[in-house]
């Protein structure tokens, strides 16, 4: 059982690796009030200057399971247009991510009188992909390390994210193309995968309840890799509440599965959080239907956000909601 456990460890550390460059893993960061971590077409939207913090840590329990760090922040140009960065730290096995995201936003006025509004994004993407081979140990069936390894093993990449947003009312749509340039292989031998674009749709509905202070929002969340034609979706589900002073807290969950087995489960679990005077918190716990998911604890993520600099826009299409 041990062994059979360390290689399925194998394997998916090594999946894992092959995709991590692909795109870096979206769990349920984008519910925790922050759509700008799927789609640059967000930033900008709102009265304050947003700053998201996340942290997430897959598989506790589990020696070198993923984790991640996460920072987003997004202000208002003007009044139609929106400037954005995200950087981010991301480890996996003896593998190590860290890069950044330069984005752009501007929205324009459909229609004024329903509330019709249509946005474009455009994202600079910087990566850093290495193997630390610090973290290489001998054992009694490999004494001696690889001599052709003699330092941390490392590539990086630019690339673009194309994206735009529709909404009208309370529903909203958004598509995201990630990595739509191919990378350049000639230095690399092997099998290296060189098609790394991925596309997102973010659509869902904001339902007003019996005052404008409660809303029940159901959403959906689509990705599709090229390379391997994988695909899965989240269905996720929240509430939301606000007080006379626009704090609110929220409650939610979001269940995971893979478009060609829709009826079985591959993340699943509840979420909350809460925003006062400008402080937001967020956090959710997933727990993954594999064959480790006796030996770890689950996915637990929390999110920490701070707004500044309120302003409101004089252009419908940038201003946040106001919840009377």
């Amino acid at each position: 059982m041990k062994k059979l456990l360390i290689s399925f460890l194998l394997l998916t550390v090594t999946t894992s690796s092959y995709s991590q460059e692909l795109n870096l893993p979206v769990f349920t960061q984008y519910l925790s009030d922050n759509p700008f971590v799927i789609s640059p077409t967000y930033a900008g939207i709102g009265d304050n200057f947003r700053i998201r913090v996340n942290g997430l840590t897959q598989w506790v329990g589990i020696k070198e399971a993923p984790d991640n760090q996460s920072l987003y922040a997004d202000f208002r140009v003007l009044d139609r247009s929106g400037v954005g960065i995200s950087v981010y730290n991301d480890k996996n096995g003896y593998t190590r991510q860290t890069g950044a995201k330069v984005s752009f936003a501007h929205h324009l006025i459909l229609d004024y009188y329903s509330k019709q509004y249509l946005s474009f994004g455009l994202s600079y993407n910087y990566n850093n992909f290495k193997i630390d081979i610090n973290e290489f140990n001998t054992d009694y069936e490999h004494p001696v390390l690889d001599p052709s390894i003699t330092d941390n093993r490392f590539t990086t990449n630019s690339n673009f994210d194309v994206s735009a947003l529709y909404r009208n009312k309370g529903f909203y749509a958004a598509f995201n193309a990630s990595n739509i340039l191919d990378k350049n292989t000639v230095k690399f031998s092997g099998v290296e995968p060189n098609l790394l674009r991925n596309y997102q749709i973010y659509s869902g509905m904001v339902f007003k309840g019996s005052t404008n202070r409660v809303e029940l929002e159901p959403s959906v969340f689509f990705q599709y890799f090229a390379s391997d034609k994988r695909s899965s979706t989240d269905v996720n589900f929240k509430y939301r509440k606000y007080n006379r002073y626009e704090d609110y807290y929220w409650i939610g969950a979001s269940y995971r599965f893979l478009n060609d087995q829709p009826m079985k489960p591959l993340n699943l679990g509840p979420m909350a959080g809460f925003q006062k005077s400008k402080f937001y918190f967020g956090y959710s716990y997933q727990v993954t239907f594999n064959a480790l998911s006796s030996f770890n604890s689950g996915t637990h993520m929390i999110t920490l956000g701070f707004d500044f600099l309120q302003g409101i826009s004089n252009c419908p299409c940038t201003q946040g909601p106001v919840h009377d």
